[in-house]
């Protein structure tokens, strides 16, 4: 018996293969990073669903691996020096698993900064703005009448999706070769759809990125990994 199975998530998410990598998270963007990366870099894991309700996220079980309450999150059993690693955010965890596997990061190191560079440009600009935006163009947000906090974050999802059109100019990928960095930004990318988004960004009018998600979407790991875990139906 591992260790995996002795962490208190274990109570409300057990884990029936604990030798395996253990990720708890729910099929969002930021959640299915982690599973298209686990999918394409070939580790064994074990998904787990943690829904968006309160009652997962803020339970005890979920806080003592992640007390942001975000997914999603992994136990590696077999981290480190062969001991048990826990870890939250997500590109934090995209880059564990790519030292882990030695795929997806460059070892050159002008292309891992690259790389690296990009992610964070994911994590801290992509995915919040584009998260705002969907908050007030599509759910609660959008029955503001004010509609200063909705113009906003169109205009800054305009902004950051010249960005990557830009970027993506002569490439097929952000870096050139694939690596984590598509993994974070295409899923992201791939959300204004949800959000009914598109039309109002000019997303298809962009020469670069709809030609690249679609790219993104047809590796066959992408495939696989964009509804783990799985919805209940």
């Amino acid at each position: 018996m591992t260790q995996t199975v002795k962490h208190p998530i274990s109570a409300r998410w057990p884990a029936t293969e604990p030798e395996k990598i253990q990720l708890y998270s729910y099929p969002t963007p930021n959640g299915v990073k982690v599973s298209i990366a686990l999918e394409e870099m070939g580790l064994a894991y074990e998904p787990h669903l943690v829904t968006l309700a309160d009652a997962d996220v803020k339970s005890p079980d979920f806080l003592a691996l992640n007390p942001n309450n975000k997914i999603p999150a992994i136990i590696d059993p077999n981290g480190p020096d062969g001991a048990q690693i826990e870890m939250f955010e997500s590109g934090a965890i995209l880059i564990y698993l790519a030292e882990k596997s030695g795929k997806f990061l460059s070892k050159d190191p002008k292309t891992r900064y690259q790389t690296i560079q990009w992610l964070m440009f994911q994590m801290g600009g992509l995915g919040p703005m584009f998260g705002q935006l969907g908050f007030f163009y599509k759910f609660a947000g959008a029955k503001m009448e004010d509609p200063t906090a909705r113009d906003r974050y169109i205009g800054e999802a305009k902004r950051l999706l010249a960005v990557v059109d830009a970027q993506l100019e002569g490439r097929d990928w952000i870096v050139g070769e694939y690596s984590i960095a598509d993994m974070a930004i295409a899923p992201w990318l791939n959300a204004l759809d949800f959000y009914g988004a598109k039309e109002v960004t000019g997303y298809n009018d962009l020469k670069n990125v709809p030609a690249y998600v679609a790219r993104f979407y047809a590796r066959p790991a992408v495939a696989r990994a964009k509804n783990i875990p799985a919805r209940p139906e």
